[in-house]
């Protein structure tokens, strides 16, 4: 009887940390702006090196 609440109780944890992580993932996504410059930043680069080469 015992191992019903515990299997319940971690049931819930486990829920309560699943929505936790997609809650956190949601609140700290990166603003576009700064996955642009870091984008362009990635092909300039990307580039100079092809062009040393």
């Amino acid at each position: 009887m015992v191992a019903k609440y515990w299997k319940k109780v971690l049931f819930i944890i486990l829920i309560i940390a699943c929505l936790f992580n997609v809650v956190n993932k949601l609140v700290q996504k990166t603003s576009l702006l700064n996955e642009i410059q870091s984008s362009v930043q990635f092909i300039s680069n990307h580039k100079t090196e092809n062009e040393n080469n």
